[in-house]
């Protein structure tokens, strides 16, 4: 190679740079979507008169078949890569959800979003965090958290625009109009992302490895996922998240629906998502950053220890305003654990199964997901308050940061990484 192409490929962009861009505006448009539910919530149960459990029905509908189903998208992605992926993922989205602005039955709104919603959402978060970790190994954790920090960006602004719909036309249009969004940013994002460097005859970020070798040992080491499941610490992982999914939406889905019951108007109880989805895009990125310094582990366990004491709070707030405080502290717990998943897989089990043990994860998360937000109507329905199920929801939180605490690196093996600091 001469000096002069080694001089225009040090010019040129690194394209994992795009990757992750691209891979953010994805994030922030499918899950600012998806957790405008909050905002949906009161003009579906105006309307049919459903109770807070029926109601969050949907929601946990949505969450079963995306954990399920991630643990496949994980695998595809492992194989083909995400492009094909997160292009049907989003045409799903998009029908799924102006659909949904014709229902007149709870059933109708339990098949959309738990078959058509569930299957497009299971094609994003899996394979977009998979793709960025395939691409990164120095600045992993960073990069992780800029991609989930769309998460965040997209909590920021979509519930406020959807309520905003609502209200100045009606909720049947605003599922139309959010519809329309997903089907056409999402198809032409991934049209930016690539499954690997080797695909471009590069190398992951941060490599000291020959870039003239083969593509098919570009990621090569990490544990096959047979072995991955025989580990004591995926199973503890698999626990811990799953009960980060019965916290986490359990208050995404009632919390705006909750301010407005402590006082607030629908726009400022909208805007308590946007407090966290905010501090949550700070959390992502800068808890991310950190994970390549002092890793993921130790990161959980604190961020787990943030979202115990804020859900605690949460459950013996009596005065409106007081709910922001806790939207901030939330908002960074939330943010910070999120990029966290991805880190500490490809820590523990390398990448070579990467996306189907994330996947794995992922099929936890939605299995608490489905049950917390339910359970948590339930209990609403039943007792007349949210004090007791948000209680629970810091109890397990607490558990969560011990299950973590519990993990312990692999023996030395060939995955690619330094072994997670204990």
């Amino acid at each position: 190679m001469n000096d002069r192409s080694l001089g225009e490929r040090r010019k040129t962009v690194f394209y994992g740079y795009v990757v992750v861009g691209a891979a953010f505006l994805i994030m922030a448009v499918l899950s600012g979507s998806l957790y405008s539910f909050s905002v949906f919530f009161s003009p579906l149960q105006e309307e049919f008169g459903w109770s807070r459990a029926t109601t969050s029905g949907a929601f946990a509908s949505f969450m079963v078949v995306q954990g399920i189903l991630s643990i496949g998208a994980g695998r595809l992605n492992d194989r083909f890569g995400p492009r094909v992926i997160l292009v049907v993922s989003g045409l799903l989205l998009g029908l799924g959800f102006m659909l949904v602005s014709r229902i007149n039955a709870v059933w109708q709104l339990y098949l959309l979003y738990g078959l058509i919603i569930g299957a497009g959402g299971s094609g994003a978060p899996v394979p977009l965090m998979s793709t960025v970790a395939r691409w990164f190994r120095a600045r992993r954790g960073m990069m992780t958290g800029v991609v989930m920090a769309g998460v965040g960006a997209g909590t920021m602004f979509m519930p406020p625009f959807a309520n905003w719909l609502i209200q100045t036309t009606s909720w049947r249009l605003s599922f139309v109009m959010v519809g329309l969004l997903l089907m056409l940013v999402i198809p032409i994002s991934a049209r930016f992302l690539k499954r690997d460097p080797a695909q471009m005859g590069l190398l992951p970020l941060g490599s000291e490895e020959v870039i003239n070798r083969p593509a098919s040992t570009a990621v090569a080491g990490g544990l096959l996922f047979s072995d991955a499941v025989r580990a004591r610490q995926l199973w503890l992982l698999l626990m811990a998240y799953a009960g980060f999914g019965f916290t986490i939406h359990s208050v995404m889905v009632h919390v705006v629906v909750h301010a407005i019951g402590l006082g607030l108007p629908s726009a400022g109880a909208a805007a308590v998502m946007t407090a966290i989805g905010g501090v949550g895009v700070v959390g992502r990125v800068g808890i991310g950053s950190l994970a390549d310094r002092l890793g993921a582990k130790r990161l959980l366990v604190i961020q787990f220890a943030l979202l115990t004491l804020s859900l605690f709070w949460l459950a013996i707030i009596k005065d409106a305003w007081t709910i922001y405080p806790f939207a901030l502290v939330f908002g960074f717990a939330f943010g910070g654990i999120v990029p966290l998943h991805s880190h500490i897989v490809a820590h523990l089990f390398g990448l070579r199964s990467h996306g189907a043990i994330l996947g794995t994860i992922g099929c936890s998360i939605g299995i608490g997901s489905a049950v917390g937000p339910v359970l948590t109507g339930y209990c609403y329905d039943l007792l007349g308050s949210y004090t007791l199920p948000f209680a629970l929801c810091g109890g397990i939180a607490a558990a969560c940061a011990l299950l973590v605490f519990l993990v312990r690196p692999l023996a030395p093996t060939s995955h690619a990484g330094p072994p997670e600091a204990d």
